[in-house]
């Protein structure tokens, strides 16, 4: 995916805006190495909120495939980037899906995408959580379905409490998730060290 090619339309007000930031801020916007800047930032802003023009269901149903498979799925450590919608600050980190198939699995990669396109808007952790659960749930309609997510906040790390080794952990869960021994099972998987054979 190029991202050259994702930028939208808002994209010179963005620009005109940052223009104004720098300036509001007590740096001269036209010096030679904060000249090309605005349009950098528009441009990076662009690429890192561009989950609010991609449809996560869609994702999950281009690649749905009929299959008897009833065990868990795991993909674990997806790793992502997001914007704290507090102080748009990143945020980052890895997250952990399993699902139980009820007739139907995705391909793989697309439960990283669904996690790429969630976490590319102005978040906070335990919505995105949230989202990312419902979305294969109502999608794949599996026999339930549990996310794990652990991150740091840059928010934490460079202001406020200015705390550097601080990790969150939030998860939720559906269905077949709800037995505790379902859950346990997936957090053993979870930290267990695959062996290569």
């Amino acid at each position: 995916m190029n991202p050259e090619t994702e930028f939208r339309e808002g994209l010179d007000d963005l620009a005109s805006h940052y223009k104004s930031i720098i300036e509001l801020l007590g740096e001269d916007s036209s010096r030679e190495g904060l000249l090309k800047t605005p349009m950098r930032v528009a441009k990076a802003m662009q690429i890192l909120t561009r989950g609010y023009t991609q449809d996560a269901h869609k994702v999950l149903l281009d690649a749905l495939f009929e299959e008897k498979y009833n065990q868990m799925v795991i993909v674990k450590d997806i790793d992502f980037f997001s914007l704290c919608e507090h102080h748009m600050l990143p945020f980052y980190g890895k997250v952990h899906v399993a699902y139980i198939p009820n007739g139907y699995i995705t391909g793989l990669s697309k439960i990283a995408r669904v996690v790429d396109i969630f976490s590319h808007r102005l978040q906070v952790q335990e919505r995105m959580t949230l989202q990312i659960k419902d979305c294969i749930q109502e999608t794949l309609k599996p026999l339930g379905v549990m996310v794990v997510v652990e991150a740091k906040h840059m928010c934490m790390q460079m202001r406020g409490v200015e705390k550097q080794n601080s990790i969150t952990t939030t998860s939720d869960f559906s269905g077949a998730f709800n037995q505790a021994k379902t859950r346990e099972e997936f957090m053993n998987l979870l930290h267990s060290e695959v062996r290569h054979i």
